[in-house]
């Protein structure tokens, strides 16, 4: 191996910025292209119930492509026809999340290490038959929630001679079968899952496709490294929550065939890998709102080295120690996060509501408030608002304040 190229920490952050797709400008129109665009890049979407300004979902594509028709996502991800078949799937990748269809085998290739449902094996242990008859009542009424799956098993317990499944276990073992991959999200109602056999809603063809735990890990580490650009081993690893060791020795192979290159980022402490097909604009402009599942930051060490931001959400601290706030959203402008904002969609008042605004140390504050005012006026029309209000949190918010009333 020969000398290992080093590259300053502004060519990593333009190049994890490209590989997550804000090199290019917004598209005038979004339609099914432009989402596979975005999808090709960013290759999943994680779910999450929080629904304070948009869900999870949903807002990344924004940030990448301007207001668009959510409709689109929930036909991709929901509604299956011949005539335009699924694009996502639900399965736990980064945590629960969207991915492309065709990547389904790799997260069930036994690559990635079994999830916080193996504490429900217990339940199967003392309840075997219980698989048995979720499983009949998904055939039967599929796609169904998981209220109507614990009255229909719950019921015919009693009617019967035999075990009276409990409630929670009926709940518990539907999440089980969810995440070994039986059963799988057939649509949704009001974010309600509904589970459904996992044969009908992943295509035969991608379905029993076999793929070796090795292959897996080192297809879903090249997928990281796609997304990222330039990462170190345990960011790469954490894109898709894989385990330290199938990830070491994907990494390693991966940087045999070439499709990875060894590379030094200054003032990183850890070794550093490049994807093969990284490229670093000369500049990234534009502007987007990051809410706190993007994968551009959800990996809040990495935002750090990247960015000097230091982001932690903070929804499960009390509000008197709250920093910034319940539901904070980072603000990206010219490749350089220079403000956060507290957000919340006052859907009863009509309008998306800023409690809190604060700019970064040596940020051009009056240019970021009339940046940031377009941007919060773009995601109010977005989500249906008629308007933004500021409140008064933050020595961002009186000139946020301002430009708002201007714009």
């Amino acid at each position: 191996m020969g000398a290992v190229e080093t590259i300053s920490a502004g060519v990593a952050r333009r190049m994890a910025l490209a590989a997550q797709g804000f090199d290019r400008p917004r598209p005038a129109a979004v339609t099914r292209r432009q989402l596979r665009q975005v999808l090709s890049r960013v290759r999943l979407l994680q779910l999450d119930s929080v629904n304070v300004a948009v869900r999870a979902h949903y807002a990344p594509l924004f940030s990448r492509l301007g207001a668009y028709d959510r409709t689109l996502v929930d036909e991709a991800a929901w509604a299956h026809s011949t005539r335009r078949p699924r694009l996502l799937v639900e399965t736990w990748a980064h945590e629960a999340s969207l991915i492309p269809v065709e990547d389904w085998p790799l997260l069930r290739s036994r690559a990635k290490r079994a999830g916080w449902w193996r504490h429900y094996e217990p339940i199967l242990r003392r309840s075997p038959a219980l698989v048995e008859d979720i499983l009949a009542v998904v055939t039967e009424l599929g796609p169904v929630g998981a209220g109507r799956i614990e009255r229909e098993v719950v019921g015919e317990s009693q009617r019967r001679q035999g075990p009276w499944w409990d409630r929670s276990d009926v709940k518990k073992i539907c999440e089980y079968l969810f995440g070994i991959g039986q059963l799988s999200t057939g649509t949704r109602r009001s974010f309600e899952r509904l589970y459904d056999l996992t044969e009908r809603v992943v295509p035969p063809e991608i379905l029993n496709r076999e793929v070796t735990p090795e292959e897996g890990a080192r297809e879903l580490i090249a997928r990281s490294a796609s997304a990222l650009g330039v990462a170190t081993e345990p960011d790469l690893r954490d894109y898709y929550r894989l385990g330290p060791e199938v990830s070491h020795q994907a990494v390693a192979t991966l940087v045999e065939e070439g499709v990875l290159e060894p590379v030094r980022v200054r003032t990183w402490r850890a070794p550093a890998y490049r994807h093969a097909e990284a490229r670093a604009p000369r500049r990234i402009t534009g502007r987007a709102l990051l809410c706190p599942f993007d994968p551009l930051i959800w990996e809040r060490a990495r935002t750090e080295r990247l960015f000097d931001f230091r982001y932690r959400i903070e929804i499960y601290v009390p509000e008197a120690k709250r920093v910034h706030g319940y539901y904070v959203y980072p603000f990206l402008l010219d490749g350089v996060l220079v403000a956060r904002v507290d957000l919340k969609a006052d859907r009863e008042a009509g309008v998306l509501r800023v409690p809190g605004a604060f700019a970064e140390p040596g940020a051009d504050v009056p240019r970021v408030a009339e940046e940031l005012a377009a941007e919060l006026a773009l995601m109010a029309d977005w989500l249906g608002l008629s308007g933004v209000a500021v409140g008064t949190r933050g020595e961002l918010a009186p000139v946020l304040s301002r430009a708002v009333a201007a714009a």
